[in-house]
C-alpha cells in the first residue's frame, strides 16, 4: 500500500511540472553565454610599445608560481635595437597549464607586465603537450582578446587608500568680554 501511494505522490509531481515553463539557461544553438567581466582562461607574453619582447627575464613569475608551473631562462642583459637602452631578456619561458591553477600571481609580479591572462577560450588540448605552452605559443596567443587585469592595474587595486588629510584646525575668533565683567 505504501508503495503505491509513493507511486501516485510521484506522479502527481511529476504531472504538476510538467507544463511549468523552462528555466534552464538556453543550449549553444540558441545562442553564446555572456562571459563575466574577469572570466580568464590562458596565457599570453606581449611585445612592449617599442616592438621588443616585454620579458625581462626576471624570474620573478617562476618564484612566485605556487603550482612551480613557469619555467625562465634569462638571457642576460643586452642594448635593445629599437631604444638602444640595455635591457633583460628572455631566452626560453614555458608555462605548464596541466597544474595551472589560474591565481594570477604571475601577473600580479610581472614589473614590465609582459604576461597577461587571455579571456578567450583556448582550443580544447587532446594530451599533456597540448597543455604546456612554449614561448612561441605564449606569443601566438598575444593576438587573441585579453582579461582585465595587467599587473600594474591589479598591483593598483591591491594599494591600501590614502588616509584622509587631516583638517587644519580653525583658529577661534577672540571672545567679547562679558558685560559688568571687569579686569
Amino acid at each position: 500500500m505504501m508503495g503505491l501511494l509513493a507511486a501516485f505522490a510521484a506522479l502527481w509531481v511529476s504531472a504538476k511540472n510538467l507544463f511549468r515553463p523552462m528555466t534552464t539557461t538556453p543550449l549553444p544553438w540558441k545562442g553564446r553565454r555572456d562571459l563575466p567581466e574577469r572570466y580568464r582562461t590562458s596565457f599570453a607574453l606581449v611585445h612592449d610599445v617599442y616592438g621588443d619582447e616585454a620579458c625581462i627575464g626576471c624570474k620573478m613569475c617562476e618564484k612566485i608560481c605556487p603550482s612551480q608551473i613557469i619555467t625562465v631562462v634569462p638571457g642576460g642583459r643586452a642594448n635593445s635595437e629599437k631604444t638602444g637602452k640595455p635591457r633583460g631578456w628572455c631566452k626560453d619561458f614555458t608555462l605548464d597549464l596541466n597544474a595551472c591553477i589560474h591565481c594570477e600571481l604571475c601577473i600580479q609580479v610581472c614589473p614590465a607586465d609582459a604576461i597577461v591572462m587571455l579571456r578567450e577560450q583556448d582550443t580544447p588540448g587532446f594530451s599533456r603537450e597540448d597543455l604546456f605552452l612554449s614561448m612561441e605559443k605564449l606569443y601566438a596567443n598575444e593576438k587573441k582578446a585579453p582579461s582585465w587585469g595587467t599587473g600594474a592595474r591589479l598591483i593598483g587595486m591591491q594599494e591600501p587608500p590614502k588616509p584622509p588629510k587631516p583638517e587644519a584646525p580653525q583658529a577661534e575668533a577672540p571672545k567679547a568680554p562679558a558685560e559688568g565683567a571687569t579686569s
